[in-house]
Formats: C-alpha cells, sequence, structure tokens
C-alpha cells in the first residue's frame, strides 16, 4: 500500500511537471510570433527604411541526375572529359540547327522566321559612340556598364560613359539594360554593387534586364582569386535579389568554363542567364537567354571591337 501511494505521489509530480513545461513551451511561441508579426516587414512596404530588402541565402543542397546521362566537354589539360548533369536545371531547348551567321551579325529562325534579335554590349572603353549610326546598323538592343569594383582595391567605380551611352542608345531608339562588373568576395559586397546600380538607373526607363557580371581576372592577381563556389553563388543570388526587389529582371552573365566549373548553377536557375562563349555556335547545355558570340565585332558608330549579342527569343 505505502508503495502504491509513493508510485501515485511520483505520478502526480511528473505529469504536473508535463503540464508546466508545456505551458511554457505555448507561451515562448505565442511570444515569438507576436515578435515576428511586429518586427516583419514586407518587401514592397512602403516605409523608407526599409525599401531595400535583405535577400535571404538558400543553401537547401542540389543533386546531379543520377541516370548516367554524361556532358562532354574539352579541358586543355586531359582532352575531352565528361561532367554529370544536373536534373534539377533546365537545359536549353534552342534548336541550334536555326543559328546561321550573315555579315558578321547571329540570327536565330523558328519555324522559317527569323525572332532572334542583336545587340551590344557597351562601356568607357568603346570611348563616344554614335548611337543614331549604332540603331542604323539594325542593333536592337544594347547593355550599358553603369559600373564596376576595381579588382585590387575593391573601390566602386561608375562608368565615365554611362550617362552619355543610356541616354544616347535610348533617344535612338534601341532598347536598354545595364550590367555591373562585379569583384564581390561576399554578399554583403554584392548587395553594395545592386546599390549602386538602383541609384545610377533611377532616372532612367529600363525596360531590359539589370546583369549581374562577376568575372576571373586572368591577368593579374586580384581580390577575387580566392572565392569560393560557395561565396560566387552568394553573390550571384544577393545581387539578384536586391535587383528584383527594386523592379528590375536580374539577369547573371558568365562565360562557359566559369559557369561549368565554378557557379552553383542549381541555386541560380530562377535567374535568367546571359552566356559568353566565342564562336560560330554556343556548346553550353544548359537554358540561356542571350549568347554573346564574339568580342570582336564591328558596328557603325562604334571605334573598334565590341561585343555583339544575340537574343534568342526576345520578349514582345
Amino acid at each position: 500500500m505505502a508503495d502504491n501511494k509513493k508510485r501515485i505521489r511520483f505520478r502526480s509530480i511528473a505529469i504536473l511537471e508535463a503540464v508546466i513545461i508545456l505551458i511554457l513551451a505555448v507561451g515562448l511561441v505565442w511570444v515569438g510570433f507576436i515578435k515576428g508579426r511586429k518586427d516583419a516587414v514586407p518587401a514592397n512596404s512602403s516605409n523608407k527604411p526599409q525599401v531595400r530588402r535583405r535577400a535571404v541565402i538558400d543553401k537547401e543542397e542540389a543533386f546531379y541526375q543520377l541516370d548516367g546521362k554524361k556532358l562532354l566537354m574539352h579541358d586543355s589539360t586531359y582532352g575531352e572529359i565528361f561532367v554529370p548533369i544536373y536534373g534539377d536545371v533546365p537545359a536549353s531547348d534552342l534548336d541550334l540547327s536555326g543559328l546561321t551567321m550573315r555579315n558578321g551579325y547571329a540570327y536565330y529562325e523558328e519555324n522559317g522566321e527569323i525572332i532572334s534579335t542583336t545587340g551590344v554590349d557597351v562601356s568607357e572603353f568603346q570611348g563616344a559612340i554614335d548611337w543614331e549610326q549604332v540603331k542604323q546598323a539594325d542593333i536592337d538592343f544594347a547593355f550599358i556598364r553603369v559600373g564596376y569594383r576595381t579588382y585590387g582595391d575593391g573601390i566602386i567605380t561608375y562608368d565615365n560613359e554611362f550617362q552619355r551611352n543610356i541616354e544616347g542608345a535610348q533617344k535612338a531608339g534601341i532598347k536598354v539594360g545595364a550590367y555591373f562588373y562585379s569583384q564581390a568576395t561576399n554578399a554583403d559586397e554584392a548587395v553594395e554593387e545592386a546599390d549602386a546600380m538602383i541609384d545610377a538607373l533611377a532616372p532612367y526607363d529600363i525596360s531590359l534586364p539589370v546583369v549581374y557580371d562577376w568575372e576571373i581576372v586572368h591577368t593579374d592577381s586580384a581580390r577575387t582569386d580566392d572565392v569560393s563556389v560557395e561565396a560566387l553563388a552568394d553573390c550571384c543570388v544577393a545581387f539578384c535579389e536586391r535587383i528584383k526587389d527594386s523592379g528590375y529582371t536580374p539577369m547573371v552573365y558568365q562565360n562557359t568554363g566559369t559557369a561549368m566549373h565554378k557557379l552553383d548553377l542549381p541555386r541560380i536557375k530562377d535567374y535568367d542567364f546571359w552566356l559568353a562563349e566565342y564562336g560560330d555556335s554556343p556548346s553550353y547545355y544548359y537554358d540561356f537567354k542571350i549568347w554573346q558570340y564574339t568580342n570582336t565585332g564591328h558596328v557603325p558608330g562604334i571605334e573598334g571591337d565590341v561585343d555583339l549579342n544575340i537574343w534568342f527569343r526576345p520578349e514582345k
């Protein structure tokens, strides 16, 4: 009988402790919920200090597909190599048999009709541009460099010809986008670069994407030499989300080698892609909207060499 009373007493104490723990847990959840609702600010909030939202860096793991499908590439050391293909990154659906080159320009046909448009991307290195001549040379769009971060000191600098180029191109009736040459080493620096773009573009009506152009410096030592794969993806996401929150369409520019060997493609698959690969036909496997096919193009109104691009299926 005494043992039974003792067991009942212990059981009562255990039940009481469980009830107290449950009450405390419910209280903590409720306090957190109320505080979260109080502190939360929507991305489109009109409160001035919160206009530009900080990107949420999602690092969910992605996997290669396991069906044995291989992507063959060429390496200067090993010759032909292969890499497994990402199953969750959209592949290009372009029919490259419809791609032709005429008079230095690339054209893309579908159903017997040319649907592509031709464009240039320019910076202060092209000097003073006669945009009326460029328009008459059948150039439909232009991406203007807004600025860059120096690869040594990491200083954000505006392009000397940015204002003249964007105003001249728009006046000539050329559709305009913009890009920033990044040497960011982390997400915070990428946000700084995006903010510099947003501030510079504020007076203008930009109809085409705002582009993140992060490049490896091959000709010299640079502050970005040791940037990790994870950090580069963080930079892309941080820049693009900041740009998207400001009402622009973000895009990532990259060459085939860096995209395949350095860029975490599953993490940027939701952003449009601008490919740089010089030659008569692109070999890049995954989806891309624009192809930069030469850096030695010639267009009336632009002195010297200029990058030429084809937009395969431009938005109407």
